[in-house]
């Protein structure tokens, strides 16, 4: 059975590329910036509720596992929130 699936439309949320998702990525993961944090700051309550996240979302949460970058993350969307 053919299960090919078409990503031609997909964008990846690591090099912001067309055709691929951030976990597939191998281009160097971009600088963590405002847009990055602000889409940080979106997801982040979703998964904290239980809301199952997209499979973008998921990719960008995913791509933050490492538990410092995770805590700069909180502290720069807390610092976000209070501007």
């Amino acid at each position: 059975s053919d299960t090919a699936v078409d990503c031609s439309d997909r964008r990846c949320y690591n090099c912001r590329g067309v055709g691929h998702f951030a976990r597939n990525c191998t281009v160097m993961p971009r600088r963590r910036d405002a847009t990055y944090l602000q889409t940080q700051l979106l997801i982040a309550p979703k998964e904290e509720a239980g809301i199952q996240l997209q499979v973008e979302e998921f990719d960008l949460m995913a791509a933050a596992a490492d538990l410092d970058e995770i805590e700069e993350v909180n502290a720069n969307c807390i610092l976000m929130a209070n501007l």
